[in-house]
C-alpha cells in the first residue's frame, strides 16, 4: 500500500492522501461502525477535501469487525446519533457522497447492513472478503429501505436479485456478492485492503481527465435519481416507523430472534 503522505480528521472519519494520488477514507466507530448524519456528512466533507487536495481514487474503509451495520435502531452505540431531521437529513449528505467526483473503492469486511449496504453501493466499486455478508435487512425490521437503494442497488445487480435481497432480507456471502456483481473483487481478510489500494491505484494511474469524463457520462444524473428516491424512501419510512411490525421488528433484532409481524 503506498505512503500516506497527507492526513485529516473529519469527527469519526479519518482522511488520508498518498504518494501515489489514491485517498482513503476511513471510518472509525469499531466495531460495528454504525453511521448517523454526521459520519455520513463527514465522508462527504472527507471527499471534498481529498479532491481539493488531488486525489484521483478514493478507498472507502472502517476500522473494526464490520464495514457498517447501518442505522443503530437498537440503541447499541453510544456514538451514532439520529442528529436533527433524522433520516431526512442523513439522505441529504448521502447525496452529497453521489455527488463527488472521484472514483471510490469500497473495502467491504464482515457486514454491510441495511444503510451500510447502501453506504457501500454508493461506491463505484466493491472489495470483499469471502467472509463478508451483505443485508438488505429493512423487511426484517418492518421498514421500507433507503439511502437510496431503490436506485443504486438494480444497478448493480439487476432489478430482480434486489427484489429478493430487498423483499426477504436474507444474507448475502462474499462468493455470493462477487457471482451477481455485488462485489467486484474478492481477496482474503488479511489482502482486503491491499485488493482495495491495488483497484483504486489502477483507477489513479489512468488519465484523470477521461476518467471523469467516463464517470459523469457513466454515473450522469444518479445523484439526481437518488436525490429523488430518498424522498420517496424516508417518506415511507416515516410512516411505517409508526407501525407495531417496526417496533416488532427492532425487539426481534435486539433480542437476536424471528420477528413476529401482525400487519399494523
Amino acid at each position: 500500500m503506498p505512503q500516506t503522505a497527507v492526513t485529516r480528521a473529519f469527527g469519526d472519519v479519518r482522511a488520508g492522501l498518498g504518494d501515489d494520488r489514491v485517498g482513503t477514507a476511513e471510518i472509525a466507530r469499531p466495531p460495528d461502525n454504525f453511521f448517523d448524519t454526521e459520519i455520513i456528512a463527514a465522508l462527504a466533507d472527507a471527499y471534498t477535501w481529498l479532491d481539493e487536495a488531488g486525489a484521483r481514487a478514493v478507498v472507502l474503509c472502517s476500522e473494526g469487525k464490520h464495514f457498517c451495520a447501518g442505522a443503530d435502531f437498537a440503541g447499541r452505540s453510544a456514538q451514532a446519533r439520529p442528529g436533527a431531521g433524522g433520516a431526512r437529513n442523513l439522505y441529504v449528505e448521502a447525496v452529497r457522497l453521489l455527488r463527488a467526483e472521484l472514483p471510490v473503492v469500497a473495502v467491504v469486511q464482515g457486514a454491510a447492513v441495511g444503510g451500510g449496504l447502501g453506504l457501500a453501493c454508493s461506491a463505484d466499486f466493491r472489495v470483499a472478503s469471502p467472509q463478508a455478508r451483505f443485508v438488505a435487512n429493512f423487511a426484517r425490521l418492518g421498514l421500507h429501505h433507503g439511502f437510496g437503494l431503490t436506485v443504486t442497488l438494480p444497478a448493480i445487480v439487476g432489478q430482480q436479485r434486489a427484489l429478493e435481497m430487498l423483499y426477504t432480507g436474507r444474507r448475502i456471502g462474499g462468493e455470493e456478492a462477487a457471482r451477481i456483481g455485488l462485489a467486484d473483487r474478492l481477496a482474503a481478510p488479511d489482502d482486503l485492503r491491499a485488493a482495495g489500494y491495488e483497484l483504486a491505484g489502477q483507477i489513479a494511474g489512468a488519465g484523470p481527465l477521461a476518467v471523469r469524463a467516463i464517470r459523469a457520462t457513466m454515473r450522469g444524473g444518479l445523484a439526481d435519481r437518488v436525490r429523488a428516491a430518498t424522498d420517496h424512501e424516508v417518506a415511507e419510512q416515516e410512516r411505517l416507523q409508526q407501525t407495531a411490525d417496526f417496533a416488532e421488528g427492532v425487539r426481534a433484532s435486539a433480542e437476536r430472534r424471528a420477528p413476529c409481524f401482525e400487519g399494523r
